[in-house]
């Protein structure tokens, strides 16, 4: 890792122990990346000591809260890592990091997520949505995919390629203006539509990452029932009728990042 990186990871991490360290250590590998949260989501696998042998900082929900709520802990352990390095004058005057979220079963992929992060150092977003550059390996939900897309489309007028997308890379600022994020499986869209309803600049960039593939078994299914509800109740709640929609202008920025700006 770089002595004093602008790139912090969040993981969150449930029973992912067979394939948490490799993620860990590829995420470590992004330029710029100086520091690797891992919040362990009430694992029963030893998913918390593997991320940590990989060298993460881990923190750890007693039992599962969520996909939301794991976020937020992330986010909330690299403030104060930045707070108690300020007052200890290692990183006076620093600005904070920004944030790359990244799933916890892209093994060796995750190395390869580092042009997220470029839009927003460089002041072109203020998020960015991973599109996998490999699309079968991101199957499986296609009706809450469709949900999320024609839902966010509704209330903002621009439909992503994959909402659901849990790689991304924000700045804190945009971070905080998301939050309290909407729970569980909800986080991602609603973090889309609440940051374009702000006049925050959001564009998709692909990468040629690559995770588990939702298999067919009821595991699979009740999460697939889950995320539904949890996407369903994002969308509701967000609806033009609640809360007044922004007007933020498209731009499409050519083969690569697309998107609101």
């Amino acid at each position: 890792m770089s002595p004093r990186g602008d790139l912090a990871v969040v993981i969150a991490a449930r029973n992912e122990s067979d394939r948490i360290q490799s993620t860990v250590a590829a995420a470590a590998r992004i330029r710029g990346v100086d520091l690797v949260v891992v919040v362990d989501d009430g694992s029963a696998d030893g998913t918390g000591a593997a991320a940590a042998a990989a060298g993460a900082i881990v923190t750890r929900h007693a039992r599962s809260r969520g996909k939301a709520a794991a976020m937020e802990t992330g986010a909330e352990a690299i403030r104060v890592i930045e707070a108690d390095r300020a007052a200890a004058g290692s990183e006076s005057g620093s600005a904070p990091r920004h944030l790359l979220f990244l799933d916890a079963d892209l093994a060796g992929t995750a190395e390869l997520a580092g042009p997220l992060a470029e839009p927003v150092r460089t002041g072109q977003a203020d998020m960015t949505i991973a599109v996998f550059t490999d699309r079968v390996k991101h199957g499986g939900h296609g009706l809450v995919l469709g949900l999320a897309g024609v839902g966010i489309e509704r209330v903002t007028g621009w439909r992503p390629a994959e909402p659901l997308n849990g790689q991304r890379c924000l700045t804190r600022a945009a971070f905080e203006a998301a939050r309290p994020l909407a729970p569980g499986w909800g986080a991602e869209t609603g973090l889309t539509i609440d940051l374009l309803r702000k006049g925050m600049r959001v564009i998709e960039v692909q990468v040629p990452l690559a995770h588990r593939v939702t298999g067919q078994d009821l595991h699979s299914q009740l999460h697939r029932a889950h995320q539904l509800a949890d996407v369903a109740w994002a969308l509701a709640l967000r609806q033009p009728w609640r809360q007044a929609a922004g007007s933020p202008e498209v731009v499409m920025a050519g083969p690569g990042p697309v998107g609101r700006a």
